[in-house]
C-alpha cells in the first residue's frame, strides 16, 4: 500500500507539473514578456498578498515591519530571476507569523569568501527600495489618540491585511454601529497629509474634478457620512479627542473599574466584527461600497468585489505551499 501511495503521489505531481507548464506556455503565447516573467518567478503565489502597498506588522507602538514587494523592483534585481522560497526557505505555509530565516548559503553564496560576507550583510535592506507604506498620517480622530497608525495587531493571520486598510478609509467605515445612524452614505473625505516610505500609493480624489489621481503627500480615504439635523455629516469622532488625550494622560493612575467605564464611553458607537463578516461588507456583490460611484474604473471595481486573497483570510487557516517544481 506505501509503495502504491507514493506512485500515485508521484503520478499526481507530474500530472499538476504537466498542467501548469502548459499554462505557462498558453500565458507566454498569450501574454506581455513582463507579465509573464513575473507569474513564472512566482510560482508559490507569494506575491498574491505581497504585492499590495501597506501591507504591514505592527511590532511595537514606534515600529513596523513592511511587508509589501514591489514587482517590478523585484523582478530587475539581482535576486529576481529566482523563486521567493530559494531565500526564505523556511516558508513553507500560509500565514508564516513569525520571522522567516533567510538561508543565503544554501544552493547560492558557498564560497568560503562569500559566507563570511554574509555574517555582517545586513539582510533586511535588501527589500528597502520594494517596499512602500504610510509612514504618518494627520488624522485628528479619538481613535489614534489610543491606537497606532496600523492597530490590528491581535489576529496573526490577519493583521497585514487589516492593516493595509490604514491607506484607503477611516476606522468608522467598519467600525460602526451602524443601527445607531441614520441615512448611512459612503464617500470620500477630505485630502489628509501624509508621509510615505518609497512611492505614494494611496488613492487622492480631487474634489474640483470628482477624479481619482495620485499625489506626494496628499491621499483621501473613503468616509462614511449620516444624516444629522437634515444635513449630510462625517462620521470621525473627532469631539472626544480631547477626552481621549485626557484618558491617555490619566490612565496609569485609574482604577480598574474607572478605566474600563471610559473605554466603555469611547467604543460606545464602535462594532467589533467577525474577519469574514468585514470582507464581505466591502469585498462583494453586495458591498455597501459602489466602488464605481466612488469614481474607480470597471476593473479596479472588478478587482475590490472579487479580491483574490479574500478566500485565504476568510476559509483557510493554514495553507502548505506546493513546491511543484521543485526536483
Amino acid at each position: 500500500m506505501r509503495a502504491g501511495g507514493s506512485k500515485d503521489t508521484e503520478m499526481l505531481k507530474f500530472i499538476i507539473r504537466f498542467l501548469i507548464t502548459t499554462l505557462i506556455l498558453a500565458a507566454a503565447y498569450l501574454c506581455p514578456p513582463l507579465m509573464v516573467a513575473g507569474f513564472a518567478m512566482d510560482q508559490e503565489g507569494c506575491l498574491t498578498c505581497h504585492q499590495f502597498p501597506g501591507l504591514v506588522r505592527q511590532e511595537r507602538p514606534d515600529q513596523f515591519k513592511l511587508l509589501h514587494i514591489d514587482e517590478n523592483t523585484y523582478l530587475k534585481s539581482s535576486h529576481g530571476k529566482f523563486a521567493c522560497t530559494k531565500c526564505h526557505a523556511t516558508i513553507v505555509k500560509v500565514p508564516h507569523t513569525g520571522e522567516t530565516k533567510v538561508q543565503c548559503a544554501t544552493e547560492c553564496h558557498l564560497s568560503p569568501k562569500e559566507k563570511t560576507l554574509l555574517k555582517d550583510y545586513p539582510l533586511a535592506t535588501l527589500h528597502k527600495h520594494e517596499q512602500f507604506a504610510i509612514t504618518r498620517l494627520a488624522d485628528k480622530s479619538s481613535c489614534r489618540v489610543c491606537h497606532p497608525l496600523y492597530p490590528h495587531k491581535e489576529n496573526n493571520m490577519v493583521r497585514a491585511f487589516l492593516n493595509m486598510h490604514t491607506g484607503y478609509m477611516i476606522c468608522e467605515v467598519c467600525h460602526i454601529k451602524r443601527e445607531k445612524f441614520k441615512g448611512l452614505s459612503y464617500g470620500w473625505n477630505g485630502s489628509e497629509s501624509f508621509e510615505f516610505k518609497g512611492k505614494p500609493y494611496a488613492t487622492h480624489y480631487n474634489h474640483a474634478t470628482g477624479k481619482i489621481e495620485k499625489h506626494t503627500n496628499l491621499v483621501s480615504r473613503i468616509a462614511v457620512f449620516a444624516i444629522k439635523k437634515g444635513k449630510k455629516r462625517l462620521v470621525m469622532n473627532t469631539w472626544d479627542t480631547k477626552k481621549a488625550n485626557r484618558f491617555m494622560r490619566m490612565e496609569k493612575n485609574l482604577k480598574a473599574a474607572e478605566k474600563d467605564k471610559k473605554l466603555q464611553y469611547f467604543h460606545k458607537d464602535i462594532a467589533r466584527k467577525a474577519i469574514s463578516v468585514a470582507c464581505d461588507e466591502c469585498h462583494s456583490s453586495y458591498s455597501i461600497l459602489d466602488f464605481y460611484k466612488l469614481g474607480f474604473d470597471e476593473k479596479t471595481t472588478h478587482n475590490l468585489i472579487n479580491l483574490n486573497i479574500k478566500g485565504l483570510v476568510t476559509k483557510y487557516k493554514e495553507f502548505y505551499l506546493p513546491h511543484l517544481f521543485d526536483n
